[in-house]
């Protein structure tokens, strides 16, 4: 029973020996949920414009649309007005997707900068970490070192 008693003391004195950092562990955490929040910005900023560029072409196709849908006199009009509204509409589809290729290109360009801050801040605090886990354990085998 005794040797029992002094294996339980020894796992006990072991596992104390291993400093557990829980402020790295929050400090992870909270640097994980602001990349989350500025990842979330961008996507949102995104979605916003891209919802006033959509907005924009439908309010254009639509008032393209009430002068091609007014009565005419002749005939031939009919056809200038679709051909009117085929040939503009062409053009402000082509400066919408443009507009939209814009709102990626930004998104993408932020969200490269992002990680590669992200990433930078992660080898720091990894490199700090290791530091100190170093430290901790070379002084806590330091101090078994005494008691032996």
């Amino acid at each position: 029973m005794a040797k029992a008693q002094d294996m339980n003391s020894m796992m006990k004195d072991m596992m104390g020996a291993f400093p557990v950092d829980t402020k790295a562990m929050e400090d992870a955490f909270k640097n994980q949920a602001a990349l989350s929040e500025k990842l979330s910005g961008v996507a949102l900023n995104a979605a916003e414009k891209s919802a006033e560029i959509s907005n924009a072409w439908t309010k254009s196709t639509l008032s393209k649309m009430q002068e091609m849908a007014k009565a005419k006199a002749e005939p031939a009009d009919y056809a200038k007005a679709m051909s009117d509204f085929a040939s503009a509409n062409a053009e402000v589809a082509a400066e919408n997707m443009a507009a939209f290729a814009e709102v990626a290109k930004k998104v993408q360009m932020d969200t490269v900068e992002l990680m590669m801050n992200a990433g930078r801040d992660m080898q720091e605090d990894a490199s700090k970490a290791v530091k100190k886990a170093t430290d901790d354990m070379t002084a806590a085998a330091k101090k078994a070192g005494a008691k032996a």
